[in-house]
């Protein structure tokens, strides 16, 4: 089963053995719904139980069972924070997640579909830091395109045949 790295423990927090972990997820309130995370460290991983879920200001304080001390936590520094695929929350549909969405073949919605279809390229990555996410196309040609994820433009998403289908405006995947 793949495993989904959702935050890096960064430091030890006080003297009982909690970890502060920077968090990848879009809420850090998602590590209250998990019972246990995965700490990987060179290679090697331990599965631990959640005992306790805490904020400070934008980081997430954990306290892993079994992890007792401050010697304990700071052992743990620098690990990455993973899940396994069966602890992602089921999404709304017409929502992705991104790791689903890179890789993805993007494709002209005006042209034929099938063999014929125009390609216009593949999904590099999922910008989320503006008003909506914005899927970054790389070309055929080695170009960057950039595609606003909303209806206007995007108007199918196939996960199953990793392809998505937009309407471009003149002159952007030119």
């Amino acid at each position: 089963m793949e495993k989904i790295k959702i935050g890096k423990i960064v430091n030890a927090v006080a003297l009982r053995g909690e970890v502060k972990v920077y968090h990848y997820s879009d809420s850090k309130e998602r590590f209250e719904e998990l019972d246990q995370v995965i700490v990987e460290r060179k290679g090697k991983s331990q599965v631990y139980e959640i005992e306790k879920v805490r904020y400070q200001k934008d980081m997430v304080i954990l306290k892993l069972k079994g992890v007792d001390d401050r010697n304990a936590a700071e052992a743990l520094k620098e690990s990455d924070v993973l899940i396994t695929e069966a602890d992602l929350k089921e999404l709304p549909e017409d929502t992705f997640y991104v790791r689903d969405l890179i890789g993805c073949t993007v494709y002209d919605a005006e042209s034929v579909e099938g063999a014929d279809a125009r390609e216009i390229g593949v999904v590099t990555d999922v910008l989320q830091n503006t008003a909506q996410d914005i899927y970054q196309v790389k070309t055929p040609d080695g170009r960057e395109v950039l595609i606003p994820a909303v209806a206007d433009f995007v108007k199918d998403v196939n996960i199953g045949t990793k392809s998505i289908r937009v309407a471009l405006i003149p002159g952007m995947a030119e």
